[in-house]
């Protein structure tokens, strides 16, 4: 992992609010953590292997701020729209495994106590229900990927 990979990681963690990251390999294990307005003297450690081995480059994927619009995308008035939001951390899924249709799609009626998706929490999984009736107007976020409290998932249109 280079230094900058690290770097796009620790500013990654810092925009998204996350305290505390480790993130472990077979090569190497790095931790970082966020402490309040003083930082530590060492935020990062890395602990590499005895024996350093090739390792495959591997990019850190790194979410665009959702403040940032591209030029030639036009604005969407969302002030009309109800978001549904993650009722606690975990990972998002779509679906109940990956041969299942997914719970819900763009466009899909929706009414209240319907499950729009699951939440695996401590190898719990955790139907979340709509408290809404309306249509999806958009899935905020990817299959299978990490989900803060209170993080904006689907954007509905009341019916």
């Amino acid at each position: 992992m280079s230094t900058q990979d690290i770097q796009q990681l620790i500013d990654f963690i810092s925009q998204s609010g996350l305290d505390e990251v480790n993130i472990e390999t077979t090569d190497l294990k790095i931790s970082v953590k966020r402490y309040g307005q003083i930082p530590p003297p060492a935020p990062v450690a890395i602990v590499a292997p005895a024996a350093p081995a090739l390792q495959p480059h591997v990019p850190i994927p790194v979410p665009a701020a959702s403040t940032q619009v591209a030029p030639s995308t036009p604005q969407v008035d969302t002030s009309n729209y109800i978001t549904i939001k993650s009722p606690m951390i975990g990972t998002f899924y779509r679906s109940v495994n990956p041969e299942s249709p997914m719970f819900v799609e763009v466009g899909d009626s929706i009414s209240e106590g319907k499950v729009v998706c699951i939440i695996e929490a401590m190898k719990l999984f955790n139907e979340i229900e709509s408290e809404v009736s309306g249509r999806i107007v958009k899935i905020l976020v990817e299959n299978a990927t990490p989900v803060e409290y209170d993080q904006p998932l689907f954007l509905v249109e009341p019916i």
